[in-house]
């Protein structure tokens, strides 16, 4: 489904004198349909700026990303244009950031029932219902169903955020340390969740702060390259 060819990412550090920093380089990998691969590798080694070249927040320096899309056929996510990208994430990729980033004053269950009106072209009950659902099943009470997100704690807005990502079962789904301010109740609910959509056959690629827990999860796993350094 997906093919990462000699990928590589530099940043321009403008208040740094132009200065230049690798994100990532020679980076190497593919993902088949209903397959998890996990990103492993130190701090720095640029786990996060290979998702985001995948989901286009950041614009790939070098190298192919190759996904053969369901609206489009087979494309490079590394240079097609920017409306093409849209009409994939709106239709195709999920993404699971370490931050909720929501419109204020929106409930928790709108926040979730959102992408089920908007790809799905469900009803505003039926949407509702099943993000009332989800959002208990990953414990957010009943009580706080209708309250604004950015009232929770760390730990509930994220599973509001995994709520939001995985209602709407993407065929590509990236997730960026999903886990890492969940208690280990929690963690054990995302990890049956992420099971059902794999059998489901959804793709996956994921970053996880537990190697233990990466790796009873993933299909494989994918060790980035530690030796980022500044080169300019």
């Amino acid at each position: 489904m997906l093919k990462a060819d000699n990928l590589s990412k530099v940043f321009n550090i403008h208040i740094l004198g132009d200065k230049v920093i690798e994100g990532c380089e020679n980076i190497s990998f593919h993902v088949s349909k209903g397959e998890f691969l996990g990103l492993a590798g130190p701090s720095g080694a640029g786990k996060s700026t290979i998702l985001k070249c995948i989901y286009r927040t950041y614009l790939a320096t070098g190298g192919d990303i190759w996904y053969d899309s369901i609206l489009y056929g087979q494309v490079n996510l590394a240079t097609i244009a920017d409306p093409m990208v849209i009409g994939i994430r709106h239709k195709e990729i999920g993404y699971v950031s370490q931050f909720l980033k929501v419109i204020p004053r929106v409930s928790a269950i709108d926040v979730v029932a959102e992408p089920l009106l908007t790809r799905n072209g469900a009803s505003a009950n039926e949407a509702r219902k099943k993000a009332g659902e989800l959002l208990e099943r990953l414990n957010i009470p009943a009580r706080l169903l209708d309250a604004y997100p950015a009232t929770f704690s760390g730990g509930e807005q994220q599973r509001v955020n995994i709520a939001r990502a995985v209602i709407w079962k993407p065929r590509l789904l990236l997730l960026d340390e999903p886990t890492a301010s969940l208690d280990r109740e929690s963690v054990s609910i995302v990890v049956e969740l992420l099971r059902e959509m794999k059998e489901q056959g959804t793709s996956m690629i994921g970053i996880f702060h537990d190697n233990e827990l990466m790796e009873s999860i993933t299909d494989r796993v994918y060790r980035v390259n530690p030796e980022i350094s500044d080169v300019g």
